[in-house]
């Protein structure tokens, strides 16, 4: 965003937050593999501070709308690290209750974790109480969450990104999140001659 669009969102109350997530090469891994359940999604570390999540809860009836898919990894990542706290928490899942157990969320255990229905208001409750026992006002936690189509997305309403590369994880990313109507938007990228990848043109995408 450029200085001037960061004024014109504050000048109609667009409130905006910051998440930190360590972007590693693994971001860049293109999908070698035959089938999607064969690739070996990279981990990262994500921060957050408790103040955003607070503000996350007081905001969950309002469109939430990640800026870049970075951004949305660690706003979903949350939800599914506040489901293990809240199933820890309620003697519901046998832990040994290890902050590394509990802060690291791999590549399909958002999948496994969805049987539980969790609501969101009570995975971040939890979170924050996790946090409160742990006495920390910043989360850090490691998430390897792969988000392909199936993915049933609990914190956002859209993103905004660029245009990712085929065989990419974050070309999976965007038809989970918009379904098959990816390829309508890709090709009138194509034919308008968008510039593609990290510093090409953006586009906003409301969840399907």
């Amino acid at each position: 965003f450029t200085e001037k669009i960061l004024r014109d969102l504050d000048a109609i109350h667009v409130l905006k937050e910051y998440v930190t997530l360590h972007v590693g090469a693994g971001t860049f891994k293109p999908v070698k593999s035959e089938t999607m359940e064969e690739h070996d999604m990279h981990a990262e570390w994500i921060e957050v501070p408790k103040q955003l999540i607070k503000k996350l809860l007081a905001e969950l009836e309002e469109p939430i709308i990640a800026v870049g898919t970075t951004s949305l990894r660690t706003l979903e990542s949350l939800y599914w690290l506040g489901v293990k706290t809240y199933l820890s928490l309620n003697g519901k899942k046998e832990t040994t209750g290890k902050k590394d157990e509990l802060m690291q969320l791999t590549q399909w255990e958002a999948y496994s974790l969805a049987a539980e229905n969790v609501p969101v208001a009570n995975a971040l409750h939890s979170l924050l109480q996790w946090m409160e026992l742990q006495q920390a006002d910043k989360l850090t936690a490691k998430t390897q969450i792969l988000i392909a189509p199936g993915y049933d997305f609990k914190i956002i309403s859209g993103l905004i990104t660029n245009f990712h590369q085929p065989q990419s994880t974050l070309l999976l990313l965007v038809a989970a999140l918009i379904g098959e109507e990816w390829k309508t938007v890709y090709n009138y990228a194509l034919e308008k001659d968008f510039r593609f990848l990290s510093y090409g043109d953006g586009c906003l995408l409301w969840k399907k």
